[in-house]
């Protein structure tokens, strides 16, 4: 059991349950996925940097992507019909608490000029945010990088609203700016 896990059941849980007053254990909030997606919009022209994006994507999440298709064709973005225009990864289980964990305590400090993470959530309880470039992650060779690319990420969590939501990521260890910076 990864050690997020074990400290969400032992000490969180109990901190949720005491703080919202939940009658059944069946509704304290709970993340579900973390969904890691990547846009590859002027990589798609090129088939080496699909293939290094897709590596970089691989490496970082410790599963294999999937290629995301365009549906129908655009003529103004020069875009045809199921070509491919992005990458994602859905994390579950034991590997959605192992890349929170690496996450929190060590990508979010090696992200330039860091202040902490906008408190806003969705309206639906998950958290979604927005990484400028890949090179944070310890597990990228800066040597094999040709390109910088972004990435967005998305926290979905089993909450009602964005109190619970927050509270769970707070609890969790998510560094949310504090109120009045």
């Amino acid at each position: 059991m990864s050690r997020l896990k074990k400290r969400y059941n032992e000490e969180i849980k109990k901190t949720l349950t005491s703080k919202f007053s939940y009658k059944n254990a069946m509704l304290v909030p709970k993340l579900v996925k973390v969904v890691i997606s990547m846009g590859l919009a002027e990589a798609s022209k090129d088939k080496n940097s699909m293939q290094d994006c897709f590596k970089e994507l691989m490496m970082l999440s410790g599963q294999k992507p999937i290629f995301m298709k365009s549906k129908k064709a655009v003529s103004n973005f020069k875009l045809r019909e199921d070509q491919n225009i992005g990458l994602k990864v859905t994390l579950r289980g034991k590997r959605m608490y192992d890349f929170l964990d690496r996450f929190i305590n060590v990508i979010s400090p090696r992200i330039r000029d860091f202040r902490g993470f906008k408190t806003k959530l969705d309206g639906r309880g998950s958290f979604c945010l927005g990484l400028d470039d890949q090179q944070v992650f310890p597990e990228i060779n800066l040597d094999d990088v040709k390109r910088t690319q972004g990435m967005n990420i998305a926290f979905v969590t089993s909450a009602k609203n964005d109190d619970e939501g927050y509270a769970l990521l707070q609890e969790m260890g998510m560094p949310f700016k504090r109120e009045g910076e």
